[in-house]
């Protein structure tokens, strides 16, 4: 598409001279003679790249270059000046000008600073267009979910979002609260801020202090140079911070007086750094239990849990099930080139029947599974695992917690039988945190005797 220039200056012959030039490099110009004229056609044209002179009849170009960043932050300015100086230039670019010449002596610059400048709004409007489409993707009407109590958790979440409160999710694993998370962010004051994401269980505490407040050089062996925090990246935006209830203790002080104060200090530093940052917290844990069993503090669970939202289960929202699974099936089937048009309902019955452990992220699995093996248009459960169809439980029939955890436990056992013991390994396979891991292990007194 051809770039649009608006020329802003008060010499005509030059003006004009400078007109034809760039026309011949096939760009659209239009001109005006003082910086009133030049605003009055930038609010009924769109243009891509202002030259514009910095002395002018009715105002200084540095200034104007201030002022039409902030109206059409799209645009880029170049400022021309017959006498050059460093103060001025410093501050154009403070203004946001994409740059500073002189007149007569930076003429050969003038063609090429354009094209660079074109470059720039192309690349402005693809970081625009990615940035609305993932606006989209993470916002709450892509969040799927009809039946009444899952609506009644969206309405919360919108609720809450506009606001700087702490949220606490809480949910079983797999339920979608990184979801709600980035839902709550982009629908918030600071969804133009970065939205930064910590798994407190995928590090050993000396690491997730490192990674949430930064550390000075030398604050331990291979700390060869400074580190910025996770906190400091979502200055003025928010941080996640998931599977909070696994957090150590001393480490869940220190976050206790970010969230009071807005200040900590880095591993190794003496001086204190502060931010403003939002916090949105999620567990899969009960945070009261933890509590008395003494592994959470209460003070930080009262400061997280000024807003908290229950995000149900799938099995409690079985209405859900067959929109969730039809969204799954398109779109990982126009990922892999297959045209999944929809799903038999002998395959929406056994879906609905089963009891989801794994919530929304099992489901995900099963269906990618399902896209894969399909030779038609339509899923059908001779896809699904032979588990799935081979089960006679249902959700309207649900497990006591007796059982469930006898299900769990062996699952565990099975998957560390498999991988010979390698806890890493199974905690990635089981998708957990290795502490939870280690605490089912020890709650459930599994089997550690491993052949070699």
């Amino acid at each position: 598409m051809t770039k649009r220039i608006l020329i802003i200056d008060d010499e005509a012959k030059l003006r004009g001279l400078l007109a034809r030039i760039i026309q011949l490099e096939g760009f659209e110009v239009l001109e005006a003679g003082d910086i009133r004229s030049g605003l009055k056609i930038l609010e009924k044209t769109d243009v891509d790249i202002v030259l514009c002179d910095v002395k002018l009849p009715d105002g200084n170009g540095v200034e104007t270059a201030g002022t039409i960043k902030t109206r059409y932050p799209h645009i880029e300015v170049i400022l021309l000046t017959a006498y050059g100086n460093i103060a001025d230039g410093v501050q154009a670019i403070k203004n946001g000008a994409f740059d500073y010449i002189t007149k007569g002596d930076d003429n050969s610059r003038i063609i090429p600073l354009i094209y660079k400048a074109a470059e720039k709004v192309d690349l402005n409007k693809r970081l625009n267009s990615l940035e609305k489409q993932l606006g989209k993707k993470y916002s709450f009407d892509h969040i799927i979910g009809r039946s009444k109590r899952f609506q009644e958790t969206v309405t919360l979440a919108k609720k809450v979002a506009p606001t700087d409160t702490s949220v606490l999710l809480l949910g079983e694993t797999g339920t979608g609260k990184e979801v709600f998370a980035q839902a709550i962010h982009l629908a918030g004051r600071r969804n133009s801020k970065s939205f930064v994401a910590v798994n407190c269980s995928a590090f050993s505490k000396d690491l997730l202090e490192s990674e949430m407040f930064g550390h000075k050089a030398g604050a331990y062996t291979g700390a060869l140079k400074d580190k910025k925090g996770l906190f400091e990246e979502a200055h003025n935006g928010t941080i996640f911070l998931d599977e909070i209830g696994e957090m150590a203790m001393d480490l869940q002080a220190k976050l206790l007086r970010v969230l009071e104060s807005g200040e900590f200090i880095k591993v190794g530093d003496s001086k204190i750094t502060k931010v403003d940052v939002r916090v949105i917290a999620a567990t899969n844990r009960n945070l009261e239990e933890e509590i008395k069993n003494g592994t959470f503090r209460s003070d930080l669970f009262y400061r997280l849990s000024a807003f908290q939202i229950n995000i149900p289960a799938l099995r409690e929202r079985k209405e859900d099930i067959k929109p969730l699974a039809e969204s799954f099936a398109l779109s990982i089937g126009l990922k892999i080139g297959k045209k999944i048009k929809g799903l038999s309902p002998e395959y929406v019955t056994t879906l609905e029947n089963n009891y989801w452990q794994g919530n929304i992220r099992e489901l995900k699995n099963v269906i990618e599974r399902s896209v894969i093996l399909t030779d038609s248009e339509e899923l059908d459960t001779g896809t699904l695992p032979y588990e799935l169809t081979q089960k006679k439980a249902s959700a309207g029939s649900p497990l006591s917690a007796f059982a469930m955890n006898s299900v769990e436990k062996l699952h565990i056992q099975k998957v560390l039988n498999y991988t010979r013991g390698n806890k890493a390994e199974a905690a990635r396979l089981l998708e957990m945190g290795i502490a939870t891991l280690y605490r089912k292990i020890e709650e459930y007194k599994l089997n550690q005797n491993f052949p070699g």
